[in-house]
């Protein structure tokens, strides 16, 4: 039977509970367990694909087309787990799942109510990702903050399976925050002593706090927080500021939290170092031999989590390629605006334009892609990066003026880029776009063909709009090469510009399959070509 770990987060939102969480997966997965990672979101959203990315940053998309939190992402870039739509648990799912229920008849003669009907049906959902993929031990993170009304049927679920598994087989890991005051000169542990105070009223004694800080825990303050947070002195761990996210899992090996939660879930492994994370990984990233400047121009600029996976996946070209990224974040509508786009664009080394929806910034990407195929600058086309790519080279090579997808202009006289036939009946919003893995067959001959060094791929989508094959060989007679084709409905997913030093667009995100030890073969390709540039 898997053993559970329940992370909450305390005190503040925003303590990173998800690299924690994933940190601890990576340090299990060293010691020999297999692992499986679960987010419990309280929205009452089913899931986040109709949030904007300004509310909630990026949707991340697994291989079952699920829409789901960005934290899975850290789950996937960090640990082995299997993700997909049960990794990812909302209050909107369960209510509709309950409701549902209710409608049908399940519970005839019975009041359904919050305890048990909600709370039965989010362990019944936590205990559904073990029980399919067989794993030792499945981590469990809670979202929001100790206090929030929204997460309290969550936190009673989890309290339920600590009483009914026992505590070999239920470990609560908390993760809260140590503020330093700077007018006082004194870091704080009261605001812990509250947050577990709050959790303990609800029933749940943390077994581990995980103490988010800034600065190192004195043995007195360790002391204190064991006393009256009523955890063992060993169990004070300290989650100190680092600088690279990679360097985590490192920290709490330092601290002994592998060994601490294999003792309380009375796991016995032989204990190994993360030798290849910190040389290959961690190293890299911190003491690089060379530097790159990479221009990503985007609508959601202002939230850097609204583009998490672009990021990352671009440091983990750096790592693969032994260099550091140093990525300039253009906002569009600052081109679109008609200022210089050399002030923006002038000293990058490579451009990528990232996916997103809507009409707002997308002529200041049409002119950033222009000028990276005029100047020669490698490009990458994400999504709606390839749709931007193919409206450019219509314009301005093609001369189809005006030319423009149908999500912007429905009476565009060069429909570039339109809706699929099934997409046009599609009256709802969520989880109705092409979602998930597609296969996609690559030409021998090509650049995205040399990256990966192998004829068939799968990646994953998340969009509504397609190339429209009507205008494919008069774009291949000016100088588009549609290298990836998913050839069961013919459907354009990767095209490359003739005679240019590196131009890739590609309709799937491949950003979510990049990690830092096993690098997405186009984001390696790309720093490469980037640092060619002078």
């Amino acid at each position: 039977m898997s053993k559970f770990i329940f992370v909450t987060g305390g005190v503040v939102s925003s303590l990173g509970k998800g690299l924690a969480a994933a940190s601890i997966g990576k340090l299990l997965e060293k010691r020999g367990l297999s692992v499986a990672m679960i987010k419990c979101d309280p929205y009452l959203n089913v899931d986040p694909g109709t949030m904007s990315p300004f509310q909630h940053g990026e949707v991340y998309v697994t291989d079952d087309g699920a829409e789901t939190d960005l934290d899975l992402g850290h789950y996937e870039r960090f640990t082995n787990s299997p993700i997909s739509k049960d990794s990812n648990i909302t209050t909107g799912k369960i209510y509709y799942s309950v409701i549902t229920k209710e409608r049908r008849g399940d519970y005839l003669g019975k009041t359904v109510q919050i305890i048990p009907h909600i709370t039965d049906e989010i362990k019944q959902s936590i205990r559904k990702v073990p029980k399919v993929h067989s794993v030792d031990v499945t981590i469990v993170e809670i979202g929001g903050t100790v206090g929030d009304i929204e997460s309290l049927p969550f936190l009673e679920a989890i309290r339920q399976m600590r009483w009914e598994l026992g505590e070999q087989y239920a470990l609560n890991i908390h993760v809260t925050l140590l503020p330093f005051i700077k007018a006082a000169g004194e870091q704080k542990t009261k605001p812990t002593q509250h947050s577990v105070r709050e959790l303990r009223e609800i029933g749940i004694q943390p077994d581990i706090l995980l103490c988010r800080t800034e600065r190192h825990i004195t043995k007195e303050q360790r002391d204190k927080i064991a006393l009256f947070c009523n955890v063992d002195k060993e169990a004070v761990v300290e989650a100190a500021d680092v600088k690279y996210i990679y360097e985590v899992p490192l920290y709490f090996k330092k601290e002994g939290l592998d060994d601490l939660i294999l003792k309380k879930l009375h796991i016995k492994k032989e204990d190994k170092e993360l030798i290849d994370w910190e040389n290959d990984v961690v190293k890299r990233v911190k003491k690089p031999a060379k530097e790159v400047k990479i221009s990503v121009v985007g609508k959601y600029i202002a939230l850097p989590d609204a583009y998490k996976s672009i990021y990352e996946a671009l440091v983990h070209g750096g790592i693969a390629n032994n260099a550091r990224v140093i990525i300039n974040r253009v906002d569009s509508e600052d081109i679109e605006k008609g200022k210089n786009i050399k002030k923006f664009l002038g000293n990058s080394n490579g451009i990528l334009i990232p996916g997103g929806f809507g009409d707002r910034g997308i002529e200041g990407k049409i002119k950033a892609a222009q000028y990276a195929r005029e100047e020669g600058i490698p490009y990458f086309g994400i999504c709606l990066g390839m749709q931007i790519a193919v409206i450019e080279f219509a314009r301005h090579i093609c001369k189809m003026e005006g030319a423009n997808s149908t999500e912007f202009d429905k009476d565009t006289k060069y429909p570039i880029i339109s809706l699929l036939e099934e997409q046009k009946q599609v009256v709802d919003a969520g989880a109705t776009m092409r979602l998930g893995a597609y296969a996609c067959k690559l030409i021998k001959k090509s650049k995205s063909f040399t990256a990966y060094k192998k004829e068939n791929i799968s990646e994953r989508h998340r969009h509504r709009y397609e190339f429209n094959n009507k205008y494919k060989k008069v774009m291949e007679k000016k100088g588009i090469i549609v290298t990836g084709v998913h050839t069961q409905r013919k459907l354009v997913e990767i095209l490359e510009v003739k005679r240019h030093p590196w131009f890739v667009a590609c309709q799937f995100h491949p950003e979510f399959k990049s990690k830092p030890d096993k690098v997405h073969p186009l984001f390696k390709d790309f720093i490469a070509a980037a640092l060619c540039v002078k």
